[in-house]
């Protein structure tokens, strides 16, 4: 997985950014359930750094508006 800067962020379209948005979220909440399943994560870093790059595009999209 490729970590998102706030650049990278803002040299996005609007559209690219909600894309990512969702994926990342859709992601977490993956991730969120196979943990509550039972299952081992391989990678326990990995939630705290998609809510990174989550709160990184919200932060961007809000300082636009």
């Amino acid at each position: 997985m490729d970590i998102i800067t706030a650049a990278k962020v803002r040299e996005m379209d609007e559209r690219e950014r909600e894309r990512n948005l969702i994926t990342l979220r859709e992601e977490l909440m993956m991730l969120y359930s196979q943990q509550t399943g039972g299952g081992i994560s391989d990678n326990p870093a990995k939630a705290k750094l998609l809510k990174k790059q989550i709160a990184r595009i919200l932060t961007v999209k809000n300082e636009e508006k």
